[in-house]
């Protein structure tokens, strides 16, 4: 039986993980220990779907509540499975820009010595293993910012005709911008991973997602937007809209999606490879946008206001041009839209907050 190890197997990105490998046959190493919770409040915690996971695949997964900082302990659990180990889908991370300039020690530790810690212990306990990070779009910093916008009435566009019109490829520079403590964190990270690729032949994988989302997603005001949003529609809890009129524009892929995308690369692996993957032009909306498709699914109107100050190094319009990674695995497909991933977004949280 094939196995996979998944970091944060219990959120939305991870879980996604241990559900497809799962029905696919695999036998699962879950690593989660629910920090989550640590960053965001209980509000955010991961704990149910933990439980839900164990509760599903029974024997199938296997679930540790560790630390993935710590050396001695990730190494011990490598060193249990070694060489029957054939995939690590890393998702564990402090994954908010806000929150990482609150205890960068803390944010960065997580993001980039974890990664570290994972890498060098593949690489010494199990080298054959395809090893996927779950890298972010913050990685470019605030550069997307710089390009040529124009105020529509419900979002920002770029100018037609200009060269990352249908979305921003893997070219764009990741110098000379403002990160966010948690971009910088998630670069170090995301470099290591193709170094280990380059440097030691390693199958290695960056996915640079846009906005990551589904119906598993502990939304949380510093982190989850549309799973937040619709959790606020739903429960009547205010919302804030910070900066750019409310007309900021993130592509959204379903977590399904991304994993489906993990799965091609696994299949056919290669060695330290980025992709840009997000929703791309086939699902992207604006903050305005998901506003009124989160009230018009849920019949609810969302309690909100509006401050100018928008979150530092926040992107006004980002947008992922996938084809590199359809190039090189031309039968991935998406599966889901943006009114699809708000639908089932919505059905998930009304089911949990039982309104």
């Amino acid at each position: 039986m094939a196995r996979v190890l998944v970091t944060g197997s219990a959120g939305l990105i991870g879980s996604e993980a241990v559900r497809f490998f799962a029905e696919k046959g695999f036998a699962i190493i879950g690593i989660d220990n629910d920090l989550r919770a640590s960053f965001f409040g209980p509000e955010a915690s991961t704990k149910w779907n933990r439980d839900l996971l164990k509760e599903k695949y029974g024997r199938q997964y296997r679930h540790y509540d560790v630390d993935i900082r710590n050396r001695e302990t990730m190494e011990n659990v490598f060193r249990e499975y070694s060489s029957d180990l054939d995939l690590i889908i890393h998702t564990a991370a402090q994954p908010s820009h806000d929150w990482a300039a609150k205890d960068p020690h803390e944010d960065f530790t997580v993001n980039a010595n974890g990664t570290l810690v994972l890498l060098e212990a593949t690489r010494q306990f199990a080298p054959k293993a395809v090893f996927i990070f779950t890298s972010t779009n913050k990685v470019y910093g605030d550069t997307p910012n710089l390009l040529p916008l124009r105020e529509l009435e419900t979002r920002w566009e770029i100018e037609p005709g200009h060269r990352y019109e249908i979305g921003i490829d893997e070219t764009m520079s990741i110098d000379s911008s403002k990160h966010s403590l948690f971009g910088a964190s998630k670069v170090a990270a995301d470099v290591l991973v193709q170094e280990y690729g380059r440097y030691f032949g390693m199958k290695t994988a960056s996915f640079r997602g846009g906005c990551l989302t589904g119906p598993s997603h502990s939304g949380a005001q510093l982190h989850g937007f549309l799973a937040y949003l619709m959790q606020c529609t739903i429960s009547g809890n205010p919302y804030t809209v910070f900066g750019y009129k409310g007309k900021q524009v993130r592509d959204n892929i379903h977590s399904y999606d991304l994993v489906n995308a993990f799965f091609h690369f696994y299949k056919n692996p290669r060695s330290g490879e980025v992709y840009n993957m997000g929703g791309s032009r086939h699902s992207n909306c604006s903050m305005k946008e998901a506003i009124a498709m989160c009230q018009e699914i849920a019949g609810k109107k969302l309690k909100h206001s509006y401050t100018d100050d928008n979150r530092s190094g926040d992107h006004i319009w980002y947008i992922s041009d996938v084809r590199k990674f359809q190039s090189h695995y031309p039968t991935w497909k998406y599966k889901y839209d943006i009114r699809g991933i708000l639908q089932e977004i919505f059905e998930a949280q009304a089911a949990r907050i039982q309104v």
